[in-house]
């Protein structure tokens, strides 16, 4: 026991006189520069190893990166010098079905006022032709006969958009007629005349302007909007006549589908959905005055002091149609003066 003692002592004396000695030798200066040179060592391998990574060439981008960053460029200086000129739709190219009257009519000439350039598409020849002299050149404002249910003829559209203008970046499913049986689904017409005809016209119209449109985009890589006209009858039930309110809530549908599909190619697919509105369509079909339409459409709109135009329903397709709306897509735009979120009748 003695000795262990011993030791144990002799060992914690030796330790503090090592100790010791290490101090005496920091205090003196000695052993510190070894330290320090051993730290600078280890610092200056870590510049070298970080010179040698910053002389590294940097990782070349392929092609199709190159392509989509210069193209991301050129559209974010489009929408710049769009903003800054108050040309909402400079440079792009239209294409628009019905355009010859109504609702048609007020978008083509907002359009071209906001620098695009309009194919007008409708089966009203002879207003359709007017309507462009009216507008200058064919450069502006160029007419094509085409009936929406004929496949060639949308086809024909779609081409002649890119024939004169070299692409297609919105096209405007706006051609649509009414249901003439009257508003109870037990009248007496022939259903099945009445409903494909009002179906092919309103669904099958905008179903193949969206795929020849879509296809046009999808080919040209640099996306594009495609708008539908749909109405207050693709929400409410009510109103409207049965075979009209199902074809409206058929291309609700239909919009909704085609832009779940097309968004990863840039395409952006939406409604405008318009209440009562007095146009040479609606005046025919209800049998009415313009007048007429126009104190129905006060009575159901929540919103009173303002009555709606087909100038409302331009602007609202300008919005979509044009970069301001470049994140939105599978939406139905109402423009109904919150007659959708009421009880109408």
């Amino acid at each position: 026991m003695e000795r262990a003692g011993t030791e144990w002592a002799n060992g914690r004396i030796g330790r503090a006189e090592g100790c010791e000695r290490r101090r005496c030798r920091e205090r003196a200066g000695i052993g510190v520069e070894a330290k320090h040179e051993r730290w600078g060592e280890r610092k200056d391998a870590g510049t070298e190893r970080k010179d040698a990574r910053s002389e590294m060439p940097p990782k070349r981008k392929d092609a199709g990166e190159r392509k989509d960053a210069d193209e991301r460029k050129e559209d974010a200086a489009e929408r710049k010098d769009s903003r800054l000129s108050g040309r909402m739709l400079e440079g792009k190219v239209a294409v628009i079905t019905g355009g010859a009257s109504g609702i048609g009519e007020a978008t083509v000439k907002l359009f071209v006022r906001h620098g695009a350039r309009v194919i007008v598409a409708d089966v009203q020849d002879e207003k359709g032709k007017a309507l462009c002299a009216g507008l200058g050149s064919d450069d502006v404002a160029s007419y094509v006969h085409c009936d929406v249910r004929c496949e060639s003829d949308v086809k024909r559209a779609v081409e002649t958009a890119i024939s004169l203008h070299g692409k297609l970046d919105i096209m405007f499913n706006n051609a649509g007629i009414g249901d003439p049986s009257g508003s109870s689904i037990l009248g007496e017409d022939d259903t099945t005349a009445v409903f494909e005809r009002v179906m092919g016209v309103n669904v099958l119209g905008a179903l193949l302007g969206t795929k020849h449109a879509g296809r046009a985009m999808v080919a040209a890589g640099r996306g594009g909007s495609i708008i539908i006209t749909a109405s207050l009858a693709s929400v409410v039930g009510a109103l409207g006549h049965p075979v009209y309110s199902c074809s409206k809530h058929a291309v609700l549908g239909l919009a909704r589908s085609a832009a779940a599909e097309l968004g990863k190619n840039g395409v952006r697919v939406n409604c405008v959905s318009p209440s009562v509105l007095a146009t040479p369509l609606t005046v025919s079909h209800y049998q009415a005055s313009e007048e007429e339409l126009e104190a129905l459409g006060e009575v159901i709109s929540t919103l009173k002091g303002v009555m709606l135009k087909a100038e409302d329903i331009a602007e609202a397709a300008l919005f979509l149609a044009s970069d301001e709306s470049r994140f939105v897509s599978g939406h139905n735009l109402m423009v109904d003066g919150a007659s959708s979120v009421t009880k109408i009748f």
